[in-house]
């Protein structure tokens, strides 16, 4: 009845508590193991001042050897930034040590800064994208066939190839899954997204696979606190600190977005109740009936390990029995 992401933002600490913040996550994701999580999201950036995370198949990776039930997602992993070969190894390896539990969302990325950096053309991302997918398909497929050398292997765990979806939030993005046979993640449920991506599979003579488009309404962090006004003293800052970077990188990528926060205060962010919710444990268990899940960011903005922890064993002590059949 919940589902974590990490992306492990730690503005302005040491390398000490950045190392601190990713025990936590790993800690985090084998706590969550036998407590009905649902899926645990790791995303990726590159040249964030707040340490973004850069290299999610990584700590994917860590988090899938102390768990055993739990789904991960990888999303999205910038295909552009990667060798497709390369990453095929990856994807398989990762494919085997989760026994399959690994979900792999590929994305374009929307920060000319990131193309930059690894001295790609942001003007051809579309390009870019098309060819690295035509490849790292063909790779994994030969992989599973394992009829011709020169070959990547092991073949994978997961029959035929390990899952992967296109994510997105444009019909640009849907149409790519579609003629790819792949599923689509919308980032937000957006007119003729679907359409889109239902006809770009059928086209290409594949039936559409699952297409994932959340609601703009649907909270992107909650936070559980018996008085809430507390519990947004306590996070206020990290929580304005997540959303201000992201409406920053967002403010100019003319893309259409979702649960994206316009407050410049932690009153504004209060007030606009966007992606953050600070609440007490009754309004928690409201949203996750509405929802179908309790979508937590634990160490959302850089939340420190100990502050994090009390706000888990909250969901875990005063929401999830309330939710049990």
């Amino acid at each position: 009845m919940f589902m974590m992401r990490f992306d492990m933002r730690v503005p302005g600490k040491p390398p000490a508590q950045i190392a601190d913040q990713y025990q936590a996550a790993i800690e985090m994701a084998q706590w969550a193991d036998d407590k009905g999580c649902v899926s645990i999201g790791v995303s990726e950036h590159h040249a964030a001042e707040d340490g973004y995370m850069a290299s999610p198949l990584v700590l994917a990776s860590a988090m899938a050897a102390v768990t055993r039930k739990v789904p991960i997602i990888v999303g999205a992993a910038l295909l552009p930034m990667y060798e497709p070969v390369r990453l095929a190894e990856d994807m398989i390896m990762l494919d085997h040590v989760s026994r399959g539990r690994v979900t792999f969302i590929l994305g374009i990325g929307y920060r000319p800064l990131e193309y930059e950096l690894y001295g790609l053309d942001y003007g051809q991302r579309g390009a870019i994208a098309d060819a690295k997918l035509d490849r790292l398909l063909d790779v994994l497929r030969r992989a599973s066939d394992g009829l011709l050398m020169p070959r990547v292997t092991p073949a994978p765990f997961t029959p035929g190839r390990p899952r992967i979806a296109w994510g997105g939030a444009t019909k640009a993005a849907a149409r790519r899954a579609g003629r790819n046979g792949l599923g689509f993640f919308a980032q937000t449920d957006t007119p003729g997204l679907k359409e889109t991506y239902e006809a770009a599979a059928r086209e290409a003579g594949f039936e559409p696979g699952l297409c994932i488009l959340p609601s703009p309404e649907m909270p992107g962090a909650v936070f559980v606190h018996p008085h809430p006004d507390q519990g947004w003293q306590e996070l206020g800052p990290y929580l304005l600190a997540d959303a201000v970077s992201y409406a920053e990188w967002n403010k100019n990528a003319g893309r259409p977005t979702v649960r994206l926060s316009q407050g410049r205060t932690i009153e504004e962010l209060r007030a606009e109740r966007a992606a953050h919710h600070v609440v007490d444990a009754a309004e928690a268990v409201d949203i996750a009936r509405r929802w179908g899940r309790q979508p937590l960011h634990p160490l959302c903005g850089g939340v420190p390990p100990e502050l994090a922890w009390v706000y888990l064993r909250r969901v875990a002590e005063d929401v999830l029995p309330k939710l049990a059949p």
